[in-house]
C-alpha cells in the first residue's frame, strides 16, 4: 500500500483531534501556530491538510477568523440518526439486539482495516484508550465506562483510514454509547464477566497491533458474540423467574 502524503496524514489527524476532543460544528480549532507546533509539520503543510478538509466539507477557514468544524450537510447529521434510535432503544429493550448486530458488521469491519493500516501513532491511541478503559471499570458513574469502552471502539474506527467507515461510526457514537450502557448494566449481573470482557478487548487491541487483520476481526466478532449470548441468557433467565414466580403457590391450591 503506497505511503500517504503528508498533507492527507495531516488530515487524517486532524480528524481525529476533533474526535478526540469532540469538536462540534461551529467549534473553532486550536490556532494554525499551536497545531502545527503539536503535530510537528510546518504551517504550509498543515494548510495543505486543512484544505484536504475543507474540500470535503468536514472545516471551513474564515479569512482572519481562524479554522471551524462545519455544519454538515442537510439531511445529515449525527442527531437525525441518534434521536429517533435513542427512544427506540430505551423504550424497548429488544433494539439493543439491533445496534449489536450492525456492530458486528462494523466492528469487525474496523478492525480488520485497523490492523491493515494502523500506523505507530494509531496503535499508541489504541493502547491508551484500552488502558483507560480498563481504568473507568467500577467508576461511580456507570456511563464512564459505556463512553470508555466507545472510545475504544472510536479508536479502531480512526486507526482503519476509512472515511465513510470513521463517520459512520462517530454518527453512532452517541448510540454506542447508550448501547453499551444498558448491556454493561445487564452483564454485571453476572459474576466475574469483567474478565472476559476485558481479555476479549485485549485479544482485540494484540490483533491489531500484531497487524493481523484475519485475527482482529475475528476477535471483533467473538466480542459482540459474547455480549449477545450473555445478554438473550440473562433475558431468558429472567423470563424464567418471572413465569416462576406467577405460578399458583401449594398452598393456594389446597382446598
Amino acid at each position: 500500500m503506497p505511503t500517504p502524503r503528508l498533507p492527507d496524514r495531516i488530515a487524517d489527524r486532524l480528524e481525529q483531534i476533533i474526535a478526540a476532543r469532540r469538536l462540534r460544528p461551529g467549534d473553532r480549532l486550536p490556532a494554525e501556530r499551536r497545531l502545527a507546533e503539536e503535530l510537528q509539520v510546518s504551517r504550509s503543510s498543515l494548510r495543505e491538510g486543512i484544505q484536504r478538509l475543507a474540500s470535503r466539507g468536514v472545516l471551513v477557514s474564515r479569512v482572519g477568523g481562524g479554522t471551524f468544524v462545519a455544519e454538515p450537510s442537510p439531511g445529515w447529521s449525527t442527531g437525525a440518526i441518534f434521536a429517533p434510535l435513542e427512544s427506540l432503544m430505551l423504550g424497548d429493550p429488544e433494539y439493543r439486539f439491533d445496534v449489536l448486530e450492525i456492530r458486528h458488521a462494523l466492528d469487525g469491519a474496523a478492525a480488520w482495516h485497523a490492523a491493515m493500516r494502523a500506523r505507530p501513532e494509531d496503535k499508541d491511541r489504541l493502547r491508551e484508550s484500552f488502558e483507560h478503559m480498563i481504568a473507568m471499570h467500577g467508576s461511580d458513574d456507570p456511563m464512564d465506562e459505556a463512553r470508555a469502552d466507545a472510545a475504544f471502539h472510536l479508536a479502531i474506527a480512526e486507526a482503519s483510514h476509512n472515511l465513510v467507515l470513521l463517520q459512520v461510526t462517530r454518527a453512532l457514537f452517541d448510540l454506542m454509547q447508550v448501547n453499551i450502557s444498558q448491556n454493561l448494566e445487564k452483564l454485571y449481573t453476572l459474576p466475574r464477566v469483567f474478565e472476559p470482557l476485558s481479555a476479549q478487548h485485549r485479544e482485540l487491541l494484540d490483533a491489531i497491533v500484531a497487524g493481523d487483520a484475519g485475527r482482529a476481526r475475528q476477535a471483533a466478532h467473538v466480542h459482540i458474540d459474547f455480549v449477545h449470548t450473555s445478554l438473550k441468557t440473562i433475558d431468558e433467565d429472567e423470563a424464567r423467574k418471572a413465569r416462576a414466580f406467577r405460578l399458583p403457590s401449594e398452598k393456594a391450591q389446597t382446598p
